[in-house]
């Protein structure tokens, strides 16, 4: 049974007659149309990597930012449109001050992602309001264990050893596959993370890109924070080296 052109998407509130919420998946097909945006979690923390795309030579660099800090200990990677990204953590930064003013201890991620989801849940009741047209990407370090969770349009959470959203997802995703995540340091991964970005970005479509990336764990002491300069320039010159290497073998291949 096909509802589409029916009359039911005018409302995130309203079923089609085969149980679909459309404004729900249209908001999930902005996510899909956004830049790649990829966490991973390994053995000491949890590393996020964002291909932040440069539509024009005008832009400032560094404007614009996919990844935030939500809390000293918790960061967030995103897909989708921005603005309702920023709106979420607006959000999220006041149930974790709100969290921490009450209980005096930084907000536990399992918590401050049930608050986020069911946020997000509740603008996909009302035809008033419209779903949030963006996924985000938790990562935090605590107690010595790693987390990281996702959360898409419809506010459902899950819980991620490494998840990627956005055009190139599919891609990513596979490539995330290949790696043992659970025996590897964040240090590693910061060069893998940097290595799949460059491997989905498509030159052809989108010429120039801003890479973004960011850790959360034992070598932070439990704080979310950017990646030093110089450590991302090496994981960048990694990328690429490993990038050329394989276009060489594939041209090797083909003679």
């Amino acid at each position: 049974m096909s509802s589409i052109g029916t009359g039911y998407d005018l409302s995130a509130s309203q079923f089609s007659p085969d149980g679909r919420v459309f404004q729900v998946e249209y908001a999930i097909k902005a996510v899909d149309n956004s830049s790649t945006a990829i966490g991973i979690r390994g053995k000491n923390g949890v590393v996020f990597a964002v291909e932040n795309l440069v539509t024009s030579k005008l832009y400032e660099k560094g404007a614009n930012k996919r990844i935030f800090s939500l809390d000293t200990h918790v960061g967030m990677a995103m897909g989708g449109l921005l603005s309702d990204a920023r709106c979420l953590v607006d959000i999220a930064r006041t149930e974790a001050a709100n969290y921490r003013s009450q209980y005096g201890s930084p907000i536990p991620i399992k918590y401050l992602t049930d608050r986020v989801s069911m946020y997000m849940h509740g603008y996909t009741l009302y035809s008033a309001i419209r779903p949030f047209g963006c996924s985000i990407i938790l990562g935090s370090y605590e107690d010595g264990q790693p987390s990281m969770y996702m959360l898409d349009p419809s506010g459902v959470p899950w819980g991620y050893y490494g998840i990627a959203i956005g055009k190139a997802r599919q891609a990513a995703k596979t490539e995330i596959e290949k790696l043992n995540m659970q025996e590897m340091t964040c240090e590693e991964l910061v060069k893998e993370a940097a290595k799949i970005i460059h491997i989905v970005h498509d030159e052809v479509k989108d010429k120039t890109f801003e890479l973004e990336l960011s850790w959360v764990g034992d070598m932070t002491k439990g704080r979310h924070q950017l990646v030093p300069d110089d450590i991302k320039a090496e994981a960048e010159k990694y990328a690429k080296e490993s990038l050329a290497e394989s276009d060489e073998s594939e041209d090797e291949d083909m003679a």
